[in-house]
């Protein structure tokens, strides 16, 4: 294997490698965006008294739709709002979707993360750099994503807000048999950390530990069943795994990056192997941020 020097190109100033060129690599392969098993659904998408969206993505298995836009060199605010405005529409437009605004530019300057604290995490967005690299008379694109959708705001961080409840409130909600599957679950958390609790909140049951929130699963206790709710990034092949292991997957909440799982009565003892790999998952992801 030999090492190769590459030169960094400025797409802004470059009198060939145009928008329109990235555009038409980005439409090839749209894989290179990092953004998952996605496809291109549109191209330069006409919006109502708003000019072109430059690429709507969808993705091939789930519910969700990306609106991209391209910008060389650094963001700025009007292309900000553009791409926002772009989300807005195409969202109220097809609400069956969720929707996530995508911005690809040269440059994520720090101006951009002072604009978007403005939003104060309402609008799913993620911020992709992009940077040409030269070899020979071979040009190559790479895309490395410097805000994801997960930092505009997660389960743990509005954890000071949730109203904590108690096991008694959880009992008289659901029942006490799927408040024991509840118990069941933790004990193969226990196995990845041994000091972990369950913690009570209103709407969920999350874990903690040390009185911190780390819920890298977290349970909701129906009457006859738990929907249990891994944090796992969405893959393809993860989402197989699930199925294939006869998992009733119900979908996937891509706010929280998170799989719903409907587990009824008895079905930890009978997919026991497969739900401590599946924790075993999820923990591991979350530690490794």
């Amino acid at each position: 294997m030999e090492f190769t020097k590459f030169e960094k190109l400025s797409l802004k100033t470059h009198t060939e490698l145009t928008e329109r060129w990235v555009q038409d690599r980005i439409a090839e392969s749209p894989a290179i965006l990092g953004l998952g098993d996605v496809i291109v659904k549109d191209k330069e998408r006409i919006q109502p008294r708003a000019g072109r969206l430059d690429l709507l993505l969808q993705d091939a298995e789930l519910n969700r739709r990306y609106e991209v836009e391209i910008q060389l060199g650094a963001t700025d605010e009007s292309h900000i709002i553009r791409t926002i405005e772009y989300w807005d529409i195409e969202r109220k437009r097809y609400p069956q979707y969720d929707h996530t605004a995508v911005i690809i530019a040269e440059d994520i300057t720090s101006r951009f993360f002072n604009v978007i604290s403005l939003f104060n995490g309402n609008i799913p967005l993620i911020a992709i750099q992009m940077s040409a690299l030269k070899a020979g008379n071979q040009v190559g694109l790479v895309f490395t994503t410097v805000l994801g959708k997960n930092s505009l705001g997660l389960v743990d961080d509005d954890e000071e807000i949730q109203e904590v409840t108690n096991r008694a409130y959880w009992e008289a909600r659901a029942t006490k048999q799927t408040l024991a599957m509840a118990d069941e679950l933790l004990q193969i958390a226990k196995q990845f950390d041994s000091q972990l609790e369950l913690k009570y909140n209103k709407f969920y049951i999350g874990l903690s530990k040390n009185g911190l929130p780390r819920n890298f699963i977290i349970i909701r206790p129906k009457k006859n069943f738990i929907r249990f709710e891994p944090r796992l990034k969405s893959a393809t092949e993860t989402t197989e795994f699930l199925e294939n292991a006869g998992l009733n997957v119900m979908d996937y909440d891509s706010r929280n990056s998170r799989y719903r799982i409907r587990l009824n009565l008895g079905d930890i003892d009978k997919q026991k192997e497969i739900i401590t790999q599946v924790i075993k998952k999820a923990f591991e992801e979350i530690s490794n941020e």
